[in-house]
């Protein structure tokens, strides 16, 4: 079953899926039809290579260790790990950092173009990372791996606003070692796929979690929520 895309989302609905892994209660977050047997074992083989068109223009995993690279090559890192269109994304979020501190308000324009940055990024990171077999739109569209994140209503909470990026750094942390632990998942569920076109369940769901936990930090970093995201997989 093929998840609808929303950008309304309300706070008590429950978005679990009978074939699916569960979803929680925050107003960020990722609801994924559950993939684990009879997988495709020729794109999975070429995975890398066939989700190179997303990653280039919306990045993949890898933003939530390139954070903290430095040197001569961090730049090129982060640019890969975000995409040419996430680029712009962060410039327009540095524009509507500085508009919610001196308005208290989002551009809805600009809170849109964000949001389908994030979805359609969520979309090819679950492609690359093995999660679904199904090839990606390029936009937003229908598909196995859909983020629902709503638009905040009422003024925004400015204190909040100002110190963002300090306040999201013990997820970076965190994220950062999760993503150590994803990408060795992913080699061996690559491995598993080719071997036995299977991607062990219990590996499957720490994935998703992990791709849900980054979703939920990433919106909050681009301003597109005020709650603090949770410390939890779920």
């Amino acid at each position: 079953m093929v998840t609808t895309m929303e950008t309304n989302f309300a706070g008590t609905e429950n978005f679990s899926r009978s074939s699916g892994v569960r979803a929680s209660r925050y107003p960020t977050d990722l609801d994924v039809t559950s993939h684990t047997t009879n997988r495709n074992r020729v794109t999975g083989a070429f995975r890398p290579i066939l989700a190179i068109p997303h990653l280039i223009l919306v990045g993949g995993p890898a933003a939530f260790v390139t954070f903290w690279m430095r040197g001569d090559e961090s730049g090129m890192r982060w640019s890969a790990g975000i995409g040419a269109i996430g680029a712009a994304v962060v410039a327009v979020t540095i524009i509507v950092w500085f508009a919610i501190l001196f308005t208290g308000g989002h551009p809805r324009g600009l809170w849109d173009f964000a949001a389908f940055y994030l979805r359609w990024r969520v979309r090819a990171v679950a492609y690359a990372a093995l999660l679904v077999d199904e090839y990606p739109p390029f936009g937003d569209g229908d598909y196995p791996a859909a983020l629902r994140v709503a638009a905040p209503d009422g003024d925004r909470a400015r204190m909040s606003v100002a110190f963002r990026p300090l306040l999201a750094i013990p997820h970076f942390i965190i994220l950062w070692a999760l993503g150590i632990a994803w990408a060795i998942v992913t080699l061996i569920a690559w491995i598993s796929i080719l071997i036995s076109r299977t991607y062990p369940d219990t590996l499957y769901r720490f994935a998703v979690g992990v791709c849900r936990w980054g979703a939920r930090v990433e919106a909050y970093v681009l301003l597109l929520r005020d709650e603090y995201p949770p410390f939890s997989l779920e």
